[in-house]
């Protein structure tokens, strides 16, 4: 073992905890949005999804020479300058951007170029537990949100149901529907996406391949959404508008995600086919 490598070994932990420190006023702050908001709630399985795939590494990590890195330094502090100024001026998402950031480039100094490479994905796939704002969740849910209720209501006047909508709203003869923003289908494409990646990752596919399993999360998370509210609005013309709250709303929720699951495994599947073709 190098004198450099038995160096790193006593520095690296006390880095991390220092890292720790630096960004721990985002952290708890970042947790409860995590827990208080269910459109950030895959946002727990992250750091547990990278350290799987850290420790799946640990055989690779021990042949890979250790080194700094200057650019990695460079990176650190551009890191730091940035969130101290984003917390300073109160914006909580670049600050939580730059906590991943900051992180990326303390490895990337300490251990250098060839472990970073290594470690690209489990690192980066931290971003996302980085919450999306608000602000930018209402503007991507709300057209989301009239898209799934046109559609919706396109598919249920197909299976010879009368139904009249007015903006989010659909009015049944006995009853009515409202396909709120928690329907708008933002919870899934954020989720679905992530899982695309990590299909991506495994997958030992090309470049162009990956990236269309990665873009497939999107319009698979809205279809299983409009079938979702399809479903709900036709079996509220029979049933009355209590089937959209309580057991059977959340579980077509899950029932509609295990949908997507599927059809994104599928479309995995295809790909990694051709590939091997």
């Amino acid at each position: 073992m190098t004198k450099g490598v038995q160096n790193i070994k006593w520095q690296l932990p006390v880095l991390l905890l220092a890292w720790a420190a630096v960004f721990w006023p985002v952290l708890p702050p970042m947790v409860e949005t995590w827990l208080g908001h269910s459109d950030n709630s895959h946002a727990l399985l992250v750091p547990l999804i990278s350290l799987y795939f850290l420790w799946e590494k640990r055989e690779a990590i021990r042949l890979v020479p250790v080194q700094g890195s200057i650019p990695g330094l460079t990176l650190l502090v551009a890191s730091l300058a940035i969130y101290f100024v984003s917390y300073a001026g109160g914006i909580a998402f670049f600050a939580r951007l730059m906590l991943v950031a900051a992180l990326i480039g303390l490895l990337w100094s300490c251990l250098g170029t060839a472990m970073l490479r290594l470690l690209a994905f489990p690192l980066g796939f931290l971003f996302f537990m980085v919450p999306i704002p608000d602000t930018l969740l209402g503007m991507v849910a709300f057209p989301l949100q009239l898209a799934a209720t046109r559609i919706s209501a396109g598919l249920i006047q197909f299976c010879s149901i009368p139904v009249y909508r007015e903006g989010n709203m659909l009015y049944f003869l006995q009853t009515q529907l409202e396909v709120a923003e928690a329907c708008s289908g933002i919870r899934s494409i954020m989720s679905l996406t992530m899982l695309g990646v990590i299909f991506a990752y495994i997958s030992p596919g090309s470049g162009w391949r990956k990236a269309v399993l990665i873009l497939s999360a999107i319009p698979v998370a809205m279809l299983a959404n409009i079938l979702r509210v399809s479903g709900t609005g036709v079996l509220a013309h029979f049933f009355g508008d209590r089937v959209a709250r309580g057991f059977l709303h959340e579980f077509s929720g899950l029932a509609v995600f295990m949908f997507g699951l599927a059809l994104l495994f599928l479309i995995y599947r295809v790909l990694k086919a051709r590939d091997a073709g």
